[in-house]
């Protein structure tokens, strides 16, 4: 869209020692520098350019995005979806010159990603707009090249909610200059296949189909020249063809043949580089490098994913794009490390939901050899939210969904491509037309992997000629979303001729370090501000979802089932399913959180998905248990038998059955029933899956162990002899930080990251489980990216320069300088030993070191009424303090059911509420009015505690009174403290009639 503007400021351009001078040095240039970025607003009002010299503009590099330094809050624009963190209206500047000699060159300017509905104007002309965010996009430029400088301009609307999820605002991918000759390759021109492969292979060698689309300005003559180059750089193959080129591309194509080609799999990532010439009159004109790998694969309906000829399970996650405290914009660094975590969990596959991925990921998928399913949309035509993609769907679907594919097409990682995840058209009269009309989109691009989509709409068998019957039959494979095990069973034999995965499997949520009821499959959420987390012992289930040992053994045991894609590998911000208040902003389904920090799910798969002897412990906290209190205690490994130690004396062996699928693949697991199927209503285990062999069973072991400070320590065996140990210390009081950054050495270019871990840790160098210290982080040499510590429940700006530890542990990302040879982190906290990392920085050049503020502590907020669980939201521990005896907090909780298991509701054994002291102390009396119904009890005993400093501690002469018809009176010798805490006991525990609730209390001298 070409068109003459009038805007105020758009025209403007910025005095001449402000442009940057292009040096050009190839056929493209790096053109994130030298950007300005001004924020208009953070509601999405259409609003013009600021003026030149407005305030409101700021420095800043690309890639970027505006919201993840924003602070989280509650308002018309910002929801718990996207993480409270607010989008809006934001423009970007930069001014360039151009040397003569570019003058009659081919100019582009090529964006990778830009969320989302973009205007990009050059010298006050719009090149054109861009609605989706997650697609790259390119424009011709024509740009001065009489060195006066040129204005590109960029203005980015976010209107949240956007997306269901964190989408991250702004020019959050990379950008670069392109400079051609008026004869050269196309944008995404090169497209490289390997025909045939399956069966060439057995002879020893691969063809390398190679189609150059290419284009002249004026009519000419040229030879193509496709020169192969294997994992180590050596020439393999060439190949030149002759080509007519004209002003409307075409495509011509040659065959290689590569001897002993090595071919690219998960375990061994080799890739080829193939580099296009074009030569017109002998001289090349035009250079284009392409990375590709050689590998065959078939998914294959009875028999499932194959890889290079060997059946191999898809064991993948589902990932958004956003990198944690770094939002969306895009790092080669935090990806990688992000692919690394899961590659060490056993994964093998990524879907990206719910969108295209950036070049650097895909880039580091093909380096790490993990597999790839491309996503195109979480929507049609009917939106989900009210300013999501629907809005653009039927003028910009197909060019989106061609340019998803282009910009992957030559990936070895890719193995499907998907149209769309959770359609609500797919269910209507509209879908299929459009789901024919996107296949053949990809099919125009590329026809050499399967077309799929992830739809939670196949959980029963669909009608002949339904919509859904239609569009799985123009198919080639579907990603279900939450299918039990006889759904899918279903499936497979009404479509036999279609291959079956897990688009989304599990969805079991979790918070690092915390732990309830693991007697229960599937438990309540507690709702005590500032407590809003849920169980790692794999029981905290929606209506739709399953655990993670359900999906698993559905999974393996059906050969012809191609995999899973867990959901989700990664904690993400937004959808912090289960619950939708401020400040809970990150979702609980991870293996991982959002520091990158592993929970006990991420070992739970990796014992399953990973060879490398393993075992693992939970609970990871062997700290915050009173003494004889039952411990259970769960072991996941890998080998056949674990032994449990508590300082030093054994507490027994537990041992998995090896077990044989029917399709002849071996597993371990133990032989008890699971109750995990309500649906299962036949067999030796009705109520629990049950494998096709007949057998049920557990993937983890089970100890109840008496609490006893010390080491709790797991020895793994494989035939009696130890291959692998886990252990759990008792932690002291927190007495120092320590720092672990994640690498020694980095580059010194301003934008490599290094991932440093702080933790809280007593004397002995043990983790203290439940510390929560501010920790205030310095950088000399570089500066800080982001801070994050993994807490779903938090208002803290990723940004700031301080960060509480969650559980222990802290991140800091530190963003390397340009001038310092060496990088230093310090981390402070009050009262705790100060620490320093460094890290040595290549590369840069000689200036003055950059140097972090550290900032002074947040003081802490002063104490209210708090409690150990709160069942509901509007239970909360301020309902007993706001004088109104119809309000109460409770720990009544009703889990519902889910389409595995039944509805829950069981009290706890104890619960506790603590109250504020009011000023002026101290205190020796608390009066409490208990609630009581068909689901409240009065507590079987009361015992009182106050905070001294660092712990609660028991008062002295206790007594409690219950007058007839008033508020129970207890008294206690008087105390000077903030906190009073009273510790109830249920008179009913395990039961729907034992749960405790307190209308009013006050704490009295």
């Amino acid at each position: 869209m070409l068109g003459v503007v009038v805007v105020a400021g758009l025209c403007a351009v910025p005095p001449a020692a402000q442009a940057e001078q292009v040096r050009p040095g190839g056929r493209s240039v790096d053109f994130t520098g030298g950007w300005q970025f001004a924020l208009v607003n953070t509601n999405g009002d259409d609003a013009p350019q600021p003026g030149e010299h407005d305030p409101a503009w700021r420095d800043t590099r690309l890639p970027h995005d505006w919201s993840i330094g924003l602070d989280p809050v509650e308002g018309p624009h910002t929801g718990a979806g996207t993480g409270f963190l607010p989008g809006g209206l934001g423009w970007y500047r930069k001014a360039f010159t151009l040397p003569s000699r570019l003058a009659g060159k081919k100019l582009s300017i090529e964006f990778d990603g830009v969320y989302m509905d973009s205007d990009v104007y050059l010298n006050g002309v719009l090149l054109g707009r861009h609605p989706y965010g997650y697609t790259g996009f390119a424009y011709d430029l024509d740009a001065r090249t009489d060195g006066t400088p040129n204005v590109l301009a960029v203005k980015v609307r976010n209107q949240v909610p956007s997306s269901r999820w964190y989408s991250g605002s702004g020019i959050y991918r990379d950008v670069r200059l392109v400079m051609t000759e008026p004869a050269h390759v196309t944008r995404h021109g090169v497209q490289v296949t390997t025909p045939e492969l399956a069966t060439t292979i057995k002879s020893g060698f691969a063809t390398l189909r190679v189609a150059t689309t290419a284009v002249s300005e004026t009519a000419t003559q040229a030879e193509i020249v496709s020169t192969v180059r294997d994992p180590r750089g050596r020439i393999v193959g060439r190949a030149t063809t002759r080509a007519a080129l004209a002003a409307a591309p075409s495509t011509t194509s040659t065959d290689i043949r590569i001897a002993g080609p090595a071919l690219w799999s998960v375990d061994r990532p080799d890739l080829y580089t193939v580099d296009s010439e074009i030569r017109v009159h002998g001289r090349v004109v035009d250079t284009v490098s392409t990375r590709t790998g050689i590998r065959y694969f078939a998914f294959d309906p009875d028999n499932g994913f194959s890889l290079n000829g060997v059946e191999t399970k898809l064991k993948g996650v589902n990932l958004h794009h956003d990198l944690g405290a770094l939002g969306s914009a895009v790092s080669s660094d935090a990806v990688v490390r992000q692919l690394r975590i899961m590659k060490s969990m056993g994964v093998n596959a990524v879907r990206t939901s719910h969108n295209p991925p950036s070049p650097q990921f895909i880039r580091a998928c093909e380096e790490l050899g993990i597999l790839l399913q491309v996503e195109a949309f979480d929507t049609w035509r009917s939106p989900k939210v009210k300013y999501d993609y629907g809005r653009f769907f039927d003028a910009n679907s197909s060019a989106d969904l061609r340019e998803m594919v282009h910009a992957a097409k030559n990936s070895p990682s890719v193995v499907m491509w998907s149209i769309g995840n959770e359609i609500p058209d797919s269910s209507s009269a509209a879908g299929p037309p459009i789901a024919r009309r996107l296949i053949d989109d990809v099919r125009s691009v590329d026809t050499t992997r399967p077309i799929v989509m992830g739809s939670d709409r196949y959980r029963r068998v669909p009608a002949i000629g339904s919509p859904q019957d239609q569009i799985l039959r123009m198919l080639d494979g579907l990603g279900l979303n939450y299918n039990n095990a006889s759904s899918i069973d279903e499936l497979h034999t009404r479509y036999p001729d279609k291959f079956f995965f897990e688009a989304e499997s599990s969805s079991s949520t979790s918070t690092r370090g915390y732990y309830q009821d693991p007697d229960q499959l599937n438990t309540g959420e507690n709702h005590t501000p500032g407590r809003r987390n849920t169980s790692s012992y794999d029981n905290n289930l929606e209506t739709w979802t399953y655990s993670g040992e359900y999906g698993l053994k559905k999974d393996r045991d059906r050969k012809w089932f191609a995999g899973q894609f867990l959901w989700t590998g990664i904690d993400y911000i937004g959808e912090p399913t289960p619950y939708n208040v401020f400040p809970v902003k990150s979702s609980f389904f991870g293996a991982v959180d959002t520091a990158g920090f592993q929970k006990d799910f991420y070992h739970l798969f990796r014992s399953q998905w990973s060879s490398e002897p393993m075992v693992h412990l939970l609970p990871m906290d062997w700290t915050g248990h009173r003494p004889g209190e039952p411990v259970s205690v769960w072991a996941y490994s890998n080998a056949d038998t674990v032994e449990l130690y508590l300082n030093g004396k054994s507490l027994g062996e537990r041992r998995f059955d090896e077990k044989t699928t029917v399709s002849g693949s071996k597993y371990l697991e133990t032989t008890e029933a699971t109750g995990d199927d309500k649906n299962v209503v036949t067999g030796p285990y009705p109520g629990s899956y049950t494998s096709p062999n007949g057998s049920a069973g557990k993937l983890h072991l089970t100890w109840s162990v008496p609490f006893q400070p010390g080491w709790l320590v797991a020895v793994a065996k494989r035939g009696g002899v130890e291959v692998a140990r886990d252990e759990v210390r008792t932690a002291g009081e927190p007495h120092a930080i320590r720092l672990t950054p994640d690498r020694r050495v980095t580059k010194a270019d301003d934008r490599s990251l290094a991932f440093v871990t702080a933790e809280v840790v007593d004397r002995a160098g043990v983790v203290v489980p439940d510390a929560d210290d501010l920790i205030s982080f310095q950088v000399r040499g570089g500066g800080l990216a982001g801070l994050d510590n993994g807490r779903q429940e938090s208002a803290e700006n990723y940004q700031a320069s301080s960060r509480t530890a969650f559980n222990g542990k802290a991140l800091a990302i530190v963003r390397s300088g340009q001038t310092s040879p060496v990088i230093t982190v310090t981390a402070r906290a009050p009262g705790l030993r100060t620490a320093t990392t460094l890290i040595a920085a290549i590369g840069g050049r000689p200036g003055p070191v950059r140097d972090t503020a550290d900032p002074a502590p947040v003081p802490a907020p002063a104490p209210a009424a708090d409690a150990s669980y709160s069942g509901a939201a509007d239970t909360i521990p301020a309902a007993m303090l706001d004088g109104d005896a119809s309000t109460y907090w409770s720990n009544y909780y009703l889990k519902r059911a889910t389409g595995l298991l039944p509805a829950v509701s069981r009290a706890h054994a104890t619960d506790w509420v603590s109250l504020p002291v009011p000023e002026g102390g101290p205190a020796g009396s608390v009066q409490a009015s208990f609630r009581t119904d068909a689901s409240h009890a009065l507590p079987a005993s009361i015992a009182v505690s106050y905070w001294n400093g660092r712990t609660f501690v028991p008062v002295r002469d206790a007594k409690v009174e219950w007058p007839d018809g008033q508020p129970a009176s207890i008294t206690f010798t008087p105390v000077r403290s903030d906190r009073i805490r009273l510790d109830l006991t249920s008179s009913a525990p395990g039961t729907a009639q034992g749960f405790l609730a307190v209308s009013e209390a006050t704490v009295g001298r």
